[in-house]
């Protein structure tokens, strides 16, 4: 049967279900919302609907209010209809999908699932986002079109953010609900849909917790801190900021108890089902009730002393809080200048002393864990990958990992500390296999057990992935940018600096890219598969500069970017940035300059160069000049339009979300936003395609932007005193924002004029030059580069 989700029902409001219902409606998907009617109701209040319904009501603002958002737009809010499984479950007839999110009990589920087959419209699909009650249980009593169309659909919190759904089918659900679900939350959701076996705690915490209290059995003999394991498990090995002992924080230490009690009390014939059993200083704070933020308390504490907040760690051998310790990692120091993530991993496995030792017994243990997994919690060792990054925030999954570490040579360092992985791992090597993956003709394979052979993974028919590009398809490399042939005509454009910063290397890219396409080549994609597109220009090398006073030189910096954006817009070929994750400063001014942005539902987006004491000098500021100019409506006070775009510069706002962007407009109407991020940049390559296809014709330079001269530059200058003297600005923010304004105005102008783009260019140049010559400026660039945090002077 073909289905459409036009309506969904969320049944259960708390943390996730709230924010599972924010999610659809981020898609435009209309949702009903209900809970239990409020206990203990006056007599007053029995038949008033409001109070009636205050658990549910009060749930959905506290996620709407939340920080970080659930939310794209807080105008999606309104697509959310509220209501209570006494009087409005009888609504659930008219939606498409109903997912129960109410409490991890059996029986309250059961309960549910006999009123819903009261209501519920045969054929609807009907899903439980439990994380480890077996699906099946669930199926008792229910009639068969129930069971056919019943499935797990288990999100990882928060909805919005992790990328993770697993699919979870028993033997009674149709194949085609399986098929639609796996789709539905790849294309629709943006997920990772991984399909799972109804084992316990299904693939993603299974692997998860088990790699969390592996971490912390090993604590136990390393003389490391709460923090140094944290620092040793976090981002350096592609891990998340939270990595260990945090993260137990963030979700609550009980959850992590109550999970790893219930993995050791259900796996029977695990052979490492001990890793599960509680260390005594899990046990210690579980029973202190030291549960993490949720008590204020658990391996972190934040404290107030004298109005200066501080983050204290627990002591694992006193137990009482201390000042984090200081401590020079070995690992942090040899990979601080290393941005490739398999170079880390292999400088991490190889170290020597205590912290090579940990990672070595985490590592392997870890390897050995998941190569006894298959079959039984997956057939295919890519969807236990898939499932580990997408709901941990891993960048590789634990076989990508070992792939990147070296098969082989793990294997041989394995066998010396009596580490043994599963028989099928050594017999894959002695066949002359060396890897869990390969890519072959633009396809990524993955290792087939049965088979003995490497097969395509499902699923990703015709994404463009650029490791299959590596080897044959490079047509221009220096060590901050590649260009690749990605096909059908496209040449993608992917940088590799720390961050994605924008240095030499990554225009001379994008020169070259332009020339090459413009003579051979029909579009160009400006996109990675890193987390972030770009944080913005190379700070280092401009506060080199500018301490040497070598002002020719940082004039040639700004004129080369200038020049880089210009050629960008006035191309004879169309460019599509594919942006993602962080779009900051000069990463910002790039993406304006395209012809289109194919961005992510996760683009942070924001001209933020007034953080460092500067202005956008790469032709962000004559852009928003432009825009403005462009979005002058007859008979509207132009000077209010204006200042909306200055205040977008002045206060360094970034967008946190597509929406916002173009509300912002960061991005034009007809940029198009892609939900999965494995399918941005093939996204992007289509749209690259579309617009050669649709008879792509260059750009002319604009030289009717109409600036608005004196009135504005009054207008502008008035504020920022008021703001000076109001002592919300210092004095220095004052200079930059009437430096800002000089250029929106177009100069002291006595009448509205309408100017070029190289006019405002050069403007923009000039104040750029003058700000790098400000010694407040400089200490802002200093506290930003070796600091990490922004300075107001």
């Amino acid at each position: 049967m073909k289905r459409t989700i036009k309506k969904t029902a969320v049944l259960g409001s708390g943390i996730m279900g709230s924010r599972i219902a924010c999610h659809f409606a981020n898609i435009g998907v209309e949702v009903l919302l209900l809970d239990i009617v409020s206990r203990d109701l006056s007599d007053k209040d029995k038949d008033n609907p409001a109070a009636r319904n205050k658990p549910v009501n009060d749930a959905l603002q506290l996620a709407i209010k939340s920080n970080p958002s659930p939310l794209f737009d807080q105008s999606k809010a309104k697509l959310i209809s509220t209501g209570n499984f006494d009087d409005d479950l009888s609504k659930i007839k008219d939606v498409d999908w109903i997912i129960e999110v109410v409490v991890e009990n059996l029986k309250i589920k059961k309960s549910l699932f006999e009123k819903i087959e009261q209501h519920r419209t045969p054929g609807t699909l009907i899903t439980s986002n439990t994380s480890g009650i077996p699906i099946h249980l669930m199926l008792d009593g229910r009639t068969e079109d129930f069971q056919k169309n019943f499935c797990g659909t288990h999100f990882f919190n928060p909805p919005r953010y992790l990328r993770l759904l697993e699919i979870i089918p028993t033997d009674k659900t149709d194949r085609d609900v399986v098929d639609f679900l796996m789709h539905y939350g790849d294309l629709y959701l943006g997920k990772e849909t991984v399909l799972c076996k109804d084992t316990p705690a299904f693939i993603a915490n299974r692997i998860g917790v088990y790699s969390m209290m592996s971490g912390m059995q090993a604590i136990a003999d390393f003389d490391f801190s709460v923090g140094e394991i944290d620092k040793l498990t976090g981002p350096v090995i592609g891990r998340a900021k939270s990595a260990t002992f945090r993260t137990s924080d963030l979700v609550g230490l009980d959850t992590t108890v109550n999970v790893s009690n219930n993995l050791y009390m259900a796996l029977d014939s695990d052979e490492s089902k001990e890793t599960f059993k509680l260390p005594e200083v899990v046990k210690e704070l579980y029973d202190r009730k030291w549960l993490g933020d949720k008590t204020r308390q658990g391996f972190y504490k934040k404290t107030v002393t004298d109005g200066n907040k501080e983050i204290l760690e627990i002591n694992l051998k006193t137990f009482e809080y201390e000042p984090k310790k200081k401590s020079k990692l070995n690992v942090l120091e040899a990979t601080k200048n290393v941005e490739d993530l398999k170079k880390r991993l292999q400088i991490a496995i190889n170290l020597k002393g205590a912290e090579g030792d940990f990672y070595r017994r985490t590592f392997f243990d870890l390897f050995k864990y998941v190569s006894f997994r298959i079959p039984e919690i997956a057939d295919e060792l890519f969807r236990i990958d898939q499932a580990v990054s997408g709901g941990f925030a891993w960048e590789m999954g634990p076989f990508e990992t070992w792939d990147a570490m070296g098969i082989k040579d793990i294997l041989l360092k394995m066998k010396e500390v009596g580490v043994e992985p599963a028989a099928w791992v050594k017999e894959m090597v002695d066949a002359g296999k060396e890897r869990f993956y390969v890519y072959e003709n633009g396809k990524r394979m993955y290792y087939d057990i049965p088979s003995k052979s490497y097969k395509v993974i499902p699923g990703i028919k015709g994404f463009v992935l650029l490791d299959a590009f590596k080897e044959n398809n490079v047509v221009w490399e220096k060590p901050g940018a590649t260009i690749y042939d990605v096909g059908d005509g496209i040449l993608n454009v992917e940088f590799h600096t720390k961050m994605n910063a924008i240095d030499a290397d990554v225009l001379e890219s994008i020169n070259t890219a332009i020339t090459m396409a413009e003579k051979d080549y029909r579009g160009i994609v400006i996109g990675n598969e890193a987390q972030q597109f770009s944080a913005g220009a190379n700070l280092a090398m401009l506060f080199m500069y500018a301490v040497d006073q070598e002002f020719d030189e940082i004039d040639l910096m700004v004129r080369t970017f200038q020049n880089t954006t210009t050629k960008l817009r006035f191309s004879s070929i169309p460019v599509v940035a594919a942006t993602s994750g962080l779009v900051l400063g000069g990463g910002c001014e790039l993406s304006l300059h395209c012809d289109a942005i194919q961005a992510h539902a996760e683009t942070y987006m924001g001209l933020v160069e007034v953080g460092v004491g500067l202005i956008p000098g790469g032709g962000g500021t004559k852009e928003l000049t432009l825009r403005a100019a462009d979005d002058f409506v007859p008979g509207d006070p132009e000077l209010n339009t204006l200042q909306e775009y200055f205040m977008t510069i002045a206060t360094a706002k970034v967008a946190t979300s597509v929406e916002e962007a173009k509300k912002m407009n960061l991005m034009r109407t007809s940029d198009e936003v892609t939900l999965n991020r494995s399918r941005l940049l093939t996204d992007a390559k289509n749209k690259a395609i579309a617009l050669s296809e649709a008879g792509y014709t260059q750009p002319v330079p604009r030289n009717d932007i109409k600036v608005q001269g004196k009135s504005a530059l009054a207008m502008f200058y008035a504020g920022a005193t008021g703001m000076k003297y109001g002592n919300y600005i210092s004095e220095h923010d004052q200079k930059i924002a009437q430096k800002l304004a000089f250029i929106m105005a177009g100069g002291d102008l006595s009448a509205p004029t309408m100017v070029g783009e190289q006019y405002l260019l050069d403007l923009e140049r000039e104040a750029f030059l003058s700000l790098c010559g400000e010694p407040k400026t400089l200490e802002r660039i200093q506290s930003i580069l070796f600091k990490g945090k922004p300075l107001r002077n």
